[in-house]
């Protein structure tokens, strides 16, 4: 059995979501979000999403961990705020020594619907499927662990396991 992972960042709510994954089945851990207050500094907001993912992960255990891949868009401000959660969302897991794997909201929708033109409610939907009886407060939440899913099934795959030894 192998824990995963998935981590949905952004700095004012960071989705987590943990998995374990047994031949080809899917099980839920656990799930939920962080937050942070937009009142408070940039710098503040990262130690808190910082700590708050090492207790996780100290708590939960996994083994590897998927982050997903920032998008650009035309509010430059945002897009670097993002970065910032993204880079500790990056750096958490791999400072706790896990394996941290990236990606694409196309590669996320395919794994998860099949398509890589699924809406947010058709993965939404997908998540619940394959995780039946989960409880999910946050989109944050869900998309997170459509992420763990997503890497479920590509984590040993030929083509995922090239991209990151070029990487």
């Amino acid at each position: 059995m192998i824990r995963l992972l998935g981590i949905d960042p952004g700095l004012r709510f960071t989705g987590w979501g943990v998995i374990d994954v047994k031949d080809n089945r899917l099980f839920h851990v656990e799930n939920g979000v962080i937050s942070t207050d937009s009142t408070t500094s940039v710098p503040e907001r990262l130690e808190k999403l910082y700590k708050e993912l090492q207790t996780i992960i100290t708590r939960l255990t996994p083994t590897e961990a998927a982050v997903e891949e920032t998008y650009v868009n035309r509010n430059g401000s945002s897009t670097l705020k993002l970065g910032y959660a993204r880079g500790i969302a990056l750096l958490a897991p791999a400072m706790a020594g896990l394996t941290v794997s990236e990606y694409g909201a196309l590669a996320i929708k395919k794994a998860v619907v099949g398509t890589g033109s699924a809406s947010k409610i058709q993965v939404q939907t997908m998540v619940h499927h394959l995780l039946p009886g989960i409880t999910i407060t946050r989109s944050d939440a869900s998309d997170a662990l459509a992420l763990a899913i997503c890497h479920a099934h590509y984590r040993t795959s030929v083509h995922h396991i090239m991209t990151r030894v070029r990487n």
